[in-house]
């Protein structure tokens, strides 16, 4: 006995499982597309990631690793529960016929599983713009990480392969620009917050249990502008770093 699966995301690189042979080709008429999400492995409920699936598109394919459990239906069994838990937003499956380099005409394997998602598909997100798509990519992440890496790891596994996806790159170049913005908006931050504390400082290191003892002697207006500056402090906290 023998099974085939195909991997065309997170399979490619890491597929989690022991398998006995990894083939580098393709399928026909699908394409890569980021309309899925995750929200138990690289995002949350909340926040979700986005992870790739492939939508039908006639005369496309789609470069990926076909990967070969051998050893009877036991191993086969359990290979097969294991993907069934980790791809469980794909919420269908499906057989294909992959292909190898230099021979597009003769599959070279028939039979072979592919996890897919219908758009009935709770998890199914649906097209976005670019720019939108990498703003939730570059932000999210969950706890088997980033979903940024999970868009880096996919164009570095492609490339590996010898197959590069235009899409996956363009993707993976527009998130990298909004992490540097992040990036640089963080060391901003922080420093005029360094700043802004450095300038209260004979406010900061008074203790409360000191202005309460000597209130008495605190004019009305000294009380007012102490408490504005402190408010201050906190606004600036909130607006910086409020949302990472």
């Amino acid at each position: 006995m023998v099974f085939w699966v195909f991997g065309y995301g997170s399979l490619v690189w890491n597929p989690g499982f022991e398998y006995d042979e990894k083939v580098i080709g393709f399928i026909k008429d699908y394409r890569r597309v980021f309309d899925l999400a995750c929200i138990d492995h690289r995002g949350t409920p909340e926040n979700p990631a986005r992870t790739c699936m492939l939508e039908p598109k006639e005369g496309a394919i789609c470069w990926g690793a076909a990967l070969c459990v051998r050893g009877g239906p036991k191993k086969e069994r359990m290979v097969m529960e294991y993907l069934e838990r980790r791809e469980c937003e794909y919420d269908q499956k499906t057989l294909v016929s992959f292909y190898k380099e230099g021979d597009s005409s003769k599959p070279a394997l028939t039979g072979v599983v592919l996890f897919i998602s219908s758009k009935e598909n709770k998890y199914y997100l649906g097209p976005a713009p670019i720019e939108d798509m990498s703003r939730q990519i570059a932000t999210a992440y969950g706890p088997c990480g980033n979903n940024r890496d999970y868009v880096f790891l996919l164009e570095k596994a492609m490339y590996n392969i010898g197959h590069e996806d235009d899409m996956v790159i363009e993707l993976a170049n527009e998130v990298r620009k909004v992490v540097a913005v992040l990036d640089k908006k963080k060391l901003v931050g922080r420093e005029q917050l360094a700043t802004l504390i450095s300038s209260n400082s004979s406010i900061s290191k008074t203790r409360y249990s000191d202005i309460a003892k000597n209130r008495s002697t605190i004019s009305q207006r000294s009380r007012k502008n102490f408490f504005l500056k402190q408010l201050n402090v906190i606004s600036f906290i909130h607006t910086w770093f409020g949302w990472f």
